[in-house]
C-alpha cells in the first residue's frame, strides 16, 4: 500500500497514550494494545488529524535537525496505514 495524502489521524477506536505499566507509549483499541518504542512515538503522535505526512516529518526534522528522517518516518507511517492504525481525513 502507499501513505495516504491529506492529514493523518489514528482511525476511531484506536488512542494513543503513555502507559505507566509499560513505561511507554502505546496505541489502545478494542483487542489490544500495541507497545510503541520512543520513535514511533514521536510520529503517531502527530497523527492527530491536523498534519500531513510532509508536516510530520518537517516537524521531526526540525526537532531532531541535521537528521534525514523522512525515509524512516514515511516508512512508519505507511506500516500504520496497512495495519490499519491511521487513515488520511
Amino acid at each position: 500500500m502507499s501513505l495516504p495524502t491529506g492529514k493523518l489521524a489514528l482511525v476511531s477506536g484506536y488512542r494513543f497514550q503513555y502507559e505507566e505499566a509499560q513505561q511507554a507509549h502505546v496505541l489502545l483499541y478494542p483487542e489490544g494494545m500495541v507497545k510503541l518504542n520512543d520513535s514511533a512515538a514521536e510520529i503517531i503522535k502527530r497523527c492527530d488529524g491536523s498534519h500531513t505526512v510532509e508536516e510530520i516529518i518537517h516537524s521531526l526534522e526540525a526537532q531532531f535537525p541535521g537528521v534525514d528522517l523522512a525515509a524512516d518516518v514515511r516508512a512508519l507511517l505507511e506500516e500504520a496505514h496497512d495495519r490499519g492504525w491511521i487513515h488520511a481525513r
